[in-house]
């Protein structure tokens, strides 16, 4: 088995990179060389978003036992490679927003569920009741983690929101849309096979593109440490959970 993602590359590849060839499998051992701000795992994240909730004597998930199943009315994937490897990269950024979005939300404890990390509750008082997923099957295979969940929770195809890195748009943009092409983007492949249609919600996370096309600098890039500051992620997280927010609400993104 293999350890991340290509946008451009067979089905059956799972190993991280734009594009297939030997070349890729160093590229991603090259990114890891380049230090940048350190961001905890998603794991680590929505778990200290719960301890904090429980902490204030908060009932999770608006008085039901989280992860007991159920329906609920927006499901937000987030998507990304897991392990410490991949954490802090432009990949990964999928992950990243989701943890704001957990900790804005005070969702519970996140709990291994549908071959991820899945936590619900509701966004506020009153507030429609989400369910956050991050896959934990590497980006290739995103799609075998967002079925099932969407299956067992009940959710319409609309009303599915992906939020992911997107290297055609440039770093600190933040664009939201329903359906549309893929990109070449193999985490969105997967979730169009798996959920039988790409006419699901996107949050699309610019990280900007390396002035080359060769497939070994821009899967280093994508798979490397940010080169911005912690502050620059940091706004562009920000950027993304209120887009993500907005998108929920039918509001515009912002």
């Amino acid at each position: 088995g293999g350890d991340g993602d290509r946008r451009r590359g067979g089905r059956g590849d799972r190993r991280p990179g734009h594009r297939r060839g030997p070349a890729l499998r160093r590229c991603a051992h090259r990114g890891r060389g380049r230090r940048g701000p350190r961001h905890l795992d998603a794991l680590s994240l929505l778990r200290r978003a719960g301890e904090r909730r429980r902490a204030r004597g908060a009932e999770p998930s608006g008085g039901r036992e989280q992860g007991q199943g159920g329906h609920v009315d927006w499901l937000i994937v987030g998507l990304g490679n897991p392990g410490d490897r991949y954490a802090g990269t432009p990949h990964n950024v999928g992950f990243e927003v989701g943890r704001a979005l957990a900790e804005r939300w005070e969702l519970p404890r996140a709990r291994k569920r549908y071959a991820g990390l899945y936590t619900d509750g509701r966004t506020g008082p009153g507030g429609p009741r989400v369910g956050l997923l991050l896959p934990q099957t590497f980006m290739n295979d995103a799609g075998r983690s967002a079925g099932p969940a969407r299956g067992a929770l009940g959710v319409e195809l609309d009303r599915i929101v992906v939020v992911h890195d997107e290297i055609d748009l440039p770093f600190g943009e933040v664009r939201t849309r329903l359906g549309g092409g893929l990109a070449g983007h193999n985490g969105l492949k997967s979730l169009r096979r798996e959920l039988g249609s790409p006419d699901f919600q996107r949050v699309r996370v610019g990280v900007g593109r390396p002035d080359s096309t060769d497939p070994e600098i821009v899967a280093g890039h994508v798979l490397g440490r940010f080169r911005q500051s912690r502050e620059e992620v940091g706004e562009l997280v920000e950027r993304a959970a209120r887009a993500t927010e907005d998108l929920l609400a039918g509001g515009p993104p912002s």
